[in-house]
């Protein structure tokens, strides 16, 4: 099993440059970054998480921006987003913008990616909360014909060019993961993913997991697909946790590197001994 972290990267927090060789440094495989483009002051959808959402929401950095520049300061890990909100982007930019950083990182990028909980931040992006998830899949299904044809075209319910031309194309097409634990993700992960990245999976819930995990495989295998990767977002950093995630057939681990910044206090020194503490748990 593979070990990466995740973080809500944040003007306050840790610089990125900071983080991006630390994180190569001490010999984890991958760097995943979340994105919110904004947050609306109504407040008005309820945060999956609890009752008051945390500051690092309304502050984080455009994780494209970030990651190519990380791309640059690191040789080794993977370097992706968990997850893009995809359906709140225009998909010919942001087609240019993944192959930009998969060009600039030398094809280390992976595209986790979600239909996201926000229904004001949607709105804000013209998009529809009830057609979001539809919304995403088309987009990405336009995104790697503009990665894969020289002059690509694509005519669907929510997006609709002719022949263009966009470069620059990716060094791979990245794969893509698409985040989510809801009762049809398995259906999206075979139809537009390479890899599923349930999230922050409780002891208490795994056997039920383990199954979802098994019954992904077996779908692949009956569509004639190979192994499909599982990435967990948000691993509790126990030994004994680890070792259950890795027999329920998840194949890397996402540790989530907590907001440890203030106005006062970037808080670098006390993210980097969580690395540290991180890291010599995945040892």
């Amino acid at each position: 099993m593979d070990y990466g972290v995740v973080t809500f990267l944040t003007d306050y927090g840790i610089e990125p440059l900071v983080l991006a060789r630390a994180v190569e440094e001490r010999g984890f495989g991958s760097l995943f970054l979340t994105e919110h483009t904004h947050i609306p002051t109504s407040r008005e959808s309820p945060w999956p998480g609890g009752s008051e959402l945390p500051r690092q929401y309304a502050h984080t950095f455009d994780p494209f921006v970030a990651l190519g520049a990380m791309a640059a300061v690191t040789e080794r890990i993977s370097l992706g987003t968990a997850v893009s909100l995809v359906n709140q982007h225009d998909p010919i930019v942001l087609a240019k913008q993944v192959a930009s950083v998969d060009q600039i990182s030398g094809g280390r990028f992976e595209f986790g990616i979600g239909p996201g909980w926000n229904r004001e931040e949607m709105a804000n992006h013209g998009v529809d909360p009830t057609t979001r998830t539809a919304r995403m899949l088309e987009q990405v299904a336009a995104m790697k014909t503009i990665w894969t044809e020289p002059e690509p075209e694509f005519h669907g319910r929510f997006v609709d060019f002719d022949p263009i031309w966009s470069w620059p194309k990716p060094v791979q097409v990245p794969p893509v993961l698409i985040g989510g634990g809801g009762p049809t993700v398995l259906d999206r992960v075979l139809s537009h993913g390479d890899g599923w990245i349930p999230l922050r999976v409780p002891m208490s819930a795994l056997d039920e997991f383990t199954k979802r995990v098994a019954e992904l495989q077996q779908r692949a295998a009956d569509a004639g697909r190979g192994h499909i990767p599982v990435t967990l977002y948000g691993a509790a950093s126990k030994p004994e946790a680890l070792a259950s995630y890795a027999e329920a057939g998840v194949d890397r681990v996402l540790f989530e590197l907590p907001d440890l910044g203030s106005d006062d206090d970037r808080g670098t020194d006390a993210a980097l001994r969580e690395l540290d503490r991180l890291a010599e748990l995945a040892r």
